[in-house]
């Protein structure tokens, strides 16, 4: 295996993350001169799951991380491996909750994917979509800026959004597209029950296909000169106002 082109795991939380998962760990980069905080428990976890560790200069992880801060260490892992949609639903199914799902329709920032991500296992979001073709997917800079919630995360690739849409659909979700233009506030509309949230591309928002498929589309309050929020901001948003929804607050 080519460590440069292997999936890795970077910074201290991110890691520590991985270590309370089951995936399987290849290999434990850490720096020499790090052997204190977090770094310490690190080295502990990964000696009692029997992980290799090498212990490298600061070069080796500068170059193994692409420009990514480290923080002294990084594990190497298989590639990250996406869930079904069936997978999603039946692990809400098993604890007794009703699905909340969330869509990505074009998220194409790594950083913003993994800012939803993070926010979404926060909240107790079951699982996300993403599509396969023109989006950002799952890799470390996805994984480091979600903290490490990526390695929780039940996340679907597909190759159709409408298609996942409609498999939703006919499953029992309810589906509400995050829009500027949208005809509720997001605020005012029931969002109890089995619930799927469309978040939209950067620039370009959901795309008109998209929008045809929801069962309503939520507007967020602009009173500023920007016309628009981020889409890691309006997903936190709406994620959160489900979750007080469903705690019946």
């Amino acid at each position: 295996m080519n460590d440069k082109n292997s999936n890795h795991i970077i910074g201290r939380n991110p890691v520590l993350e991985l270590l309370k998962s089951d995936t399987q760990i290849d290999k434990l980069y850490v720096q020499k001169s790090e052997s204190k905080g977090s770094i310490i428990k690190i080295i502990n976890q990964a000696k009692e799951k029997n992980i290799i560790i090498q212990y490298v200069e600061k070069e080796k992880l500068d170059y193994l991380s692409n420009g990514l801060a480290h923080q002294g260490v990084i594990a190497v892992v298989n590639d990250y491996t996406y869930s079904d949609i069936s997978e999603i639903i039946d692990y809400a199914k098993e604890i007794n909750q009703d699905p909340f799902v969330v869509i990505l329709d074009g998220i194409e920032d790594p950083h913003n994917l993994g800012a939803i991500i993070r926010t979404a296992e926060c909240a107790g979001v079951h699982g996300i979509i993403i599509p396969k073709r023109r989006a950002a997917t799952v890799n470390e800079t996805v994984i480091k800026t979600s903290a490490g919630a990526a390695i929780h995360m039940k996340i679907a690739k597909v190759t159709n959004i409408s298609t996942a849409i409609e498999e939703l659909k006919e499953l029992g979700l309810w589906i509400y597209g995050a829009d500027m233009d949208g005809e509720s506030l997001y605020y005012k509309t029931s969002l109890r029950g089995p619930i799927g949230l469309v978040i939209g591309s950067e620039g370009k928002g959901i795309s008109r296909l998209v929008k045809e498929k929801c069962d309503g589309l939520l507007k967020i309050p602009i009173k500023g000169k920007i016309g628009s929020l981020n889409a890691s901001a309006a997903a936190a948003i709406l994620i959160y106002e489900v979750e007080r929804q469903r705690n019946g607050n």
